[in-house]
């Protein structure tokens, strides 16, 4: 019940998401209509469109996505033409005559009719317009959609959502038809006031179209909900991301059952596993701070495995080539990761555990119960007492020796983190889901072809793309040889998480402020810069001995089509 409470508010705030503002000079061009032939109908026909689209993305996945954008020109295509009616009736009526022949009678009155049919459609459209506007509390919503797949909880939750940005929305257009009429009994001038907001529809359409909705309406803070939804979700999780330090009963551990396979050992259960202490680290093969805390997990089960721990990796992937089960088993060998390892390529397990973080530990005591968490990297010497604690618990006679934590030498990517003082760049994410800093945004083209050019000296966080690049939601593929990427950081090590979707060595050269990295060469790049993408991972391109300068990080990919996901900083 809280979870449908908590959609229904994220619904209410949709109101003040700046992707939304720009359609609301749509309804406020229908205000001066029936509220109950117009208004009213226009919330169900939005209301029923993102319902559906949501459902269908539990069911059918990514394609969805592809088509909800179409539906998006649609819906822009309305809404143009109720702009020109409004601005020009006679001229919009003779230039939209063929439309008109073809059925689109309904879209040319769109903007005067109280028909419902009409009101139905606009509100549709609405719909499309503002599906893609996903706030923390959307994200949470259509996450679990996806993971629970088609049933009434979904329906449910969704329903629930459109409820709630219908209340705002209503009572948007209920305040804007008083609004409207008092203005109209004041200047005596309707003609003028349909001329004024057919140019805001207008103005709105172009806004949506070129991406001004995200792009300039996000830089001001008063107009984004999303530290307002993710209070909401923090205060509504009962603390569970809240860390511990000391062990503390937080009921039993959740099902194993989700995983699609199991690597080093056989399928494991919470009831097989009755009577023994269990580490669960939820990782990702291209998470440098899952890479980073895997020497101490190794180290861990290796030592205590013979006391009674078993250690648990729940692989949970955040990129979609990590969801292939061999690029897993080819990650856990080159590892060298001895423990049993669940494939949770859908979410399952890390759903049941409500898990938002990688990487993220959990201990279970001899009775099934969790008893300890820790999300993210270091307090490896408090993680291991409480092993300790749990496992004398089991077993009174137990004999521990001191803790290896102090002790573990990082193999490979397993070093410590850089200082955090040092590190001025946050995870950046190339795709345009959740893209940020991306210097060519004005250009910006999704999903298609598009020569892009570095513009001007890059600020400290920004990055730029060069040549020909298609970027999609949650990546950029190169389209030419000698593609660049180029990017401003202050961070002691650079990574980036790039694959190679042909399957052939993709071969590129490594510039840090215009010249060979030399002695700041990240173990896959030599003193020359010179490195190659031979599978889908996270390559360490840059380590210096310090990160106190800001440095231009380049990256030439010598030959094409190489995919390059998100940079990551130690």
């Amino acid at each position: 019940m809280l979870l449908f409470v908590l959609a229904y508010l994220g619904g209410v705030l949709t109101i003040f998401s700046p992707c939304v503002l720009p359609v609301i000079p749509f309804l406020f061009s229908r205000s001066h209509l029936s509220f109950k032939k117009s208004g009213l109908p226009t919330l169900v026909g939005m209301g029923l469109s993102f319902t559906l689209f949501g459902v269908l993305s539990a069911a059918g996945g990514n394609w969805v996505i592809h088509v909800n954008q179409y539906g998006r020109y649609f819906a822009m295509l309305v809404f143009a033409i109720v702009g020109l009616t409004l601005l020009f009736p006679l001229f919009a009526q003779r230039l939209l005559q063929p439309i008109v022949n073809l059925g689109g009678r309904l879209q040319q009155r769109a903007a005067g009719s109280d028909s419902i049919a009409s009101s139905l459609l606009v509100g549709a459209s609405v719909g499309l317009l503002w599906a893609p506007c996903a706030g923390p509390i959307l994200g949470l919503v259509l996450a679990g959609a996806a993971l629970g797949g088609l049933s009434q909880n979904t329906f449910g939750l969704l329903g629930a959502f459109a409820l709630g940005a219908a209340t705002s929305l209503g009572i948007a257009i209920l305040a804007s038809g008083k609004v409207m009429s008092t203005i109209k009994k004041g200047l005596g001038a309707e003609e003028w006031l349909k001329k004024v907001l057919g140019v805001l529809v207008l103005v709105s359409v172009l806004a949506i179209a070129l991406g001004w909705d995200t792009k300039l309406l996000s830089k001001f803070s008063y107009l984004n909900t999303n530290s307002i939804e993710q209070t909401l979700i923090d205060f509504t999780s009962n603390g569970s991301s809240k860390q511990t330090h000391e062990l503390k009963d937080e009921g039993p551990m959740p099902s194993l059952d989700g995983a699609i396979t199991w690597l080093n050992s056989p399928a494991l259960s919470a009831e097989s596993l009755k009577g023994k202490v269990v580490l669960i680290d939820f990782w990702t093969y291209s998470c440098i701070n899952c890479l980073r805390a895997l020497p101490y997990v190794q180290a861990w089960s290796d030592k205590y495995a013979s006391q009674g721990l078993v250690v648990i990796g729940v692989h949970a992937p955040e990129f979609a080539f990590e969801r292939l089960t061999a690029n897993v088993e080819t990650a856990v060998k080159d590892l060298g990761i001895k423990y049993p390892v669940a494939v949770d390529s859908k979410l399952n397990i890390w759903n049941a555990f409500k898990n938002q973080y990688w990487p993220a530990h959990y201990l279970i005591d001899a009775k099934g119960h969790i008893q300890y968490h820790h999300f993210g990297e270091g307090q490896y010497e408090d993680t291991e007492h409480m092993i300790q604690k749990l496992l004398k618990e089991a077993n009174p006679n137990a004999v521990l020796e001191d803790v290896v934590a102090s002790t573990v030498v990082g193999k490979g990517l397993g070093q410590k983190a850089g200082r955090i003082k040092d590190i001025a760049n946050p995870e950046t994410y190339l795709g345009y889901e959740r893209q940020e800093n991306f210097a060519s945004a004005a250009s910006l083209l999704k999903d298609a072809p598009q020569e892009y050019k570095t513009p001007g000296p890059l600020k400290l966080k920004q990055w730029a793309l060069e040549g020909s690049w298609i970027v999609s939601p949650e990546m950029v593929q190169s389209q030419v040889v000698g593609a660049k990427i180029s990017l401003r950081f202050k961070a002691r090590d650079l990574h980036l998480v790039l694959a190679n979707p042909e399957g052939k060595p993709v071969r590129f050269r490594v510039r840090l402020d215009g010249k060979a990295p030399a002695a700041s060469h990240g173990q896959d790049i030599d003193a020359a810069g010179i490195g190659t993408v031979n599978s889908e991972r996270l390559y360490q391109l840059i380590r210096q001995e310090n990160g106190q300068e800001e440095h231009l990080f380049e990256i030439e990919f010598l030959d094409p089509a190489v995919e390059a996901f998100a940079f990551t900083f130690g």
